[in-house]
């Protein structure tokens, strides 16, 4: 574990994890946000999820491509371990050599180890990726992805009906 001095004088701390992960403790000082709610910065490409007043523990995501993006307040409506996949309609006609379902746990599976569907209408989600390079970048159809290690971790801290606020 390590610490660090930020801009504006908030402490980071490194949670002691995989390489690959980018997990750190950081303040966030913006009162609109109570403890257990989920705060998505596109801009960033972070997703902070809220532990304490001042206090949250910061990921690294993927966002949505060009055009793809959104912002507004959503809540969390479904959870799963190791879901399947059907491509929703837009995908597919992109990709249409997509089988209709691809299994939970295949390694062609895109939702990695958890999903955290967000709602209504269950469009968007959080969930893990079998491509671990696009974490980082801007490369979903709306979706945030994460590094496995990390939506799992984040997955056992969220219960249904967690705000989740994406903000540009």
């Amino acid at each position: 574990m390590w610490k660090r001095t930020l801009a504006g004088g908030a402490v980071a701390v490194a949670l002691s994890i995989g390489p690959a992960e980018a997990r750190e403790i950081v303040g966030l000082h913006d009162a609109r946000f109570d403890p257990g709610t989920i705060v998505i910065r596109t801009g960033e490409r972070k997703l902070y999820f809220v532990v304490a007043p001042g206090e949250a523990i910061r990921y690294t995501i993927a966002v949505g491509k060009a055009g793809k993006q959104w912002r507004g307040v959503k809540y969390v409506e479904e959870m799963q371990v190791d879901p399947a996949w059907a491509p929703p309609a837009e995908v597919k006609r992109d990709n249409p050599r997509l089988p209709d379902v691809i299994p939970g746990g295949s390694p062609r599976n895109p939702m990695g180890a958890r999903v955290i569907g967000l709602g209504p209408g269950g469009q968007y989600a959080i969930h893990g990726t079998n491509m671990p390079q696009s974490v980082g970048t801007a490369a979903s159809y709306g979706c945030f992805r994460m590094h496995n290690q990390d939506v799992i971790d984040l997955y056992a801290r969220v219960r249904m009906g967690t705000p989740v606020v994406v903000l540009p």
